[in-house]
């Protein structure tokens, strides 16, 4: 009995940790000050005044247009990996795996300037373009290690039965494997939305002028000090991803029965 009440501790105590910043955040973003040392009454003026704010929309605008751009692409390209790399030879499997999760541990820096090499070495223009770009680069591995579990839990002769059945191997792919990963592809998209959001280091980078994500726009406001639009459009963010996953795992489990 007492074990059972120290497990619940510590996992209050966990969760407590991880969203109590956020609380944090979203209450102040209600907050009739710009301090967030004190309270001084409810207002949703921030909200209004975020609206108006054309530096942070277009910063918004970019962040959404990549993300969307780039997961999309990174979870095309991610799939048709996991695709290739599940029907590989077990040597070749391993080795693909291996450079795979390169860009994984490489550090976020060492992407950045190495892509932004390439970039000038290409005589590429810095700007929207090459960070879309960039962020699929580094998006594409999680894609990978998402969707490739789910192809290693279907039966190994899916394909081939569905061809030998007269399928094509267009329509064996889209009408017997694709229902079978599909979970894993949702999974991938959204973490590589998820990251392109949230990069900071390789988009700094790859970017160039009149190009910024809002992690580069919070970036350059944080010497002058943070505005309480930020905690407006953070609530925002946080409110959408949050009924967005609530309705993916309704969808998941409506499929599931």
């Amino acid at each position: 009995m007492v074990n059972k009440w120290i497990k619940r501790l510590y996992t209050l105590l966990i969760f407590t940790f991880l969203y109590a910043p956020i609380v944090v955040l979203i209450v102040f973003s209600f907050n009739d000050s710009k301090s967030t040392a004190k309270w001084e009454g409810f207002t949703l003026d921030w909200y209004r005044s975020l609206f108006q704010n054309r530096y942070i929309m277009k910063s918004l605008y970019y962040t959404v247009l990549v993300a969307v751009v780039s997961s999309i692409s990174a979870t095309l390209i991610g799939t048709f990996a996991a695709f290739g790399i599940f029907y590989m030879r077990t040597w070749k499997q391993k080795l693909v795996l291996n450079i795979n999760s390169i860009p994984l541990l490489n550090p976020d820096i060492v992407t950045g300037v190495s892509l932004m090499t390439l970039f000038v070495a290409m005589k590429m223009e810095l700007g929207l373009m090459t960070m879309i770009i960039a962020h699929i680069t580094f998006s594409v591995p999680y894609v990978v290690l998402s969707v490739l579990p789910k192809f290693k839990q279907m039966p190994g002769e899916m394909l081939e039965a569905a061809m030998d059945l007269g399928a094509t191997p267009w329509y064996a792919f889209k009408n017997v494997i694709l229902p079978e990963i599909k979970p894993g592809i949702i999974t991938g998209g959204l973490i590589a939305f998820t990251l392109s959001i949230d990069d900071f280091v390789i988009s700094f980078f790859t970017t160039g002028s009149g190009v910024s994500n809002l992690s580069i726009a919070i970036y350059s406001m944080a010497r002058r000090g943070i505005k309480p639009e930020i905690n407006a459009l953070s609530t925002l963010m946080f409110a959408s991803v949050l009924i967005l996953l609530l309705i993916i795992n309704k969808r998941t489990k409506i499929e599931d029965i």
